[in-house]
Order: structure tokens, then sequence, then C-alpha cells
């Protein structure tokens, strides 16, 4: 498995877990839930934070909130 904070522009990915469960309620309120596809849409310039599409949505999340967050990336 990867990190979210790993994976590049344009690639889609299916969340399996969070590595940190005190933020895991935060990130599953914004709808970053475990089988949900994920879009990964930009980068800024220095890597943080990073844009993706979850849920039919653009969020942005910093890097630190993505490396807790465990992937798989869609074949």
């Amino acid at each position: 498995m990867k990190r979210l904070s790993d994976i590049g522009i344009g690639r889609v990915v299916v969340i399996k877990s969070f590595e940190n469960n005190e933020i895991f309620l935060k990130l599953m309120e914004m709808g970053c839930v475990p089988g949900e596809h994920v879009r990964v849409e930009q980068k800024a310039p220095l890597g943080d934070p990073i844009a993706i599409t979850v849920s039919g949505y653009n969020l942005s999340l910093r890097l630190d909130e993505a490396r807790n967050i465990f992937v798989e990336e869609v074949a």
C-alpha cells in the first residue's frame, strides 16, 4: 500500500485505511472513507497542500494529513 501523499497528479486511488486514528474522524467527515475513490488533482509548487477530488467535490489536504491515508491504485 502507498500513502496518498506519494500519489502523482492525475492518478486515481482507493482509500484503504488510516494510520492515525486522531485524524480519522476529521477525514471521514470530509468524505475520505475506506473504499472511496480519490483523484489527485494538483500539488502546490512546494508539494503542500495537495488538491484531491473525493465524493464528487474538491478538497485540499495538507501533506501531514495525506500521509495518514493508505491507498491502493486503481488499475
